[in-house]
């Protein structure tokens, strides 16, 4: 009997640091990007409407309290504007619960006339496409930005990486996560968001990635110490991360005034 006690006590001693190490690792989010594209002062004034009036209370009524509405920095001179809004989800089977738990809300309906009545010759945007993500395995959850200057003189850099192949993909996602090149906007200070690979997106195979800066300035010093730092040069030239990118976009971005982040 006792010795089927202390056979017993030494599973569970085993088997323990492996059942708390799985229970403490987190559950990948994943993420919708809606973008907005339009044209007029008039679309973008009826888009912060409904964004900040019905969308996003409505969002923060169904526990969702992170969400980010992002306008690009470039929208000051360019005719096609654009407006990104981000929202973080536990599961995939949170967009259909959201979708239908809007159709339900009251308030968003009451807040919401200006926006859902636009005339067909007046819409709120010439069109609006929806990007869905999955966080990487080494960066399951977003991190809110530790920024202390205004909204208004923040930059935010949207980041889009796509590869030739599915398998060239996986390469470059591996380089992020066991590679260590997150591990090394973490060390320089990058206020990353979150870092994710799209699953369903006009551009694919490609992951997306946000980092944050106080101001164009910060921003620019950060990519200048990237660029020299061992660790990446190191990286970068390894054999087996070469050509696992194809095009890359760099999209600006600013917080709107009610953005939660």
């Amino acid at each position: 009997m006792k010795t089927k006690s202390l056979l017993l006590l030494s599973i569970v001693l085993f088997l323990a640091p492996q059942f708390i190490w799985s229970q403490s690792k987190k559950q990948r989010e994943f993420y919708q990007l809606t973008v907005y594209h339009y044209n007029t002062i008039d679309q973008e004034k009826i888009l912060d409407n409904y964004l900040q009036s019905a969308l996003i209370p409505a969002l923060h009524s169904m526990k969702i309290k992170s969400v980010g509405v992002f306008k690009a920095i470039a929208n000051d001179t360019s005719v096609n504007k654009t407006m990104y809004v981000f929202i973080p989800l536990k599961s995939l089977d949170m967009v259909d619960k959201i979708n239908t738990g809007l159709l339900k809300n009251d308030k968003l309906i009451a807040n919401n006339k200006e926006y859902a009545d636009v005339a067909y010759n007046k819409p709120a945007y010439s069109r609006m496409e929806t990007i869905l993500l999955k966080a990487f395995p080494l960066a399951p959850v977003m991190k809110l930005p530790k920024l202390n200057s205004p909204k208004n003189q923040r930059v935010y850099e949207l980041r889009s990486y796509e590869s030739a192949s599915e398998k060239i993909f996986r390469n470059k996602v591996h380089m992020f996560n066991e590679g260590g090149e997150m591990d090394i906007f973490t060390k320089l200070n990058f206020n990353p968001v979150f870092y994710s690979e799209v699953i369903a997106g006009a551009k694919m195979p490609n992951l997306m990635y946000m980092t944050t800066f106080e101001n164009k300035k910060d921003r620019d010093e950060h990519w200048a110490e990237f660029g020299k730092h061992p660790d990446w040069k190191r990286m970068s030239s390894l054999p087996e991360y070469q050509n696992n990118v194809s095009h890359i976009d760099q999209i600006f971005l600013r917080p709107a005034d009610y953005s939660d982040f």
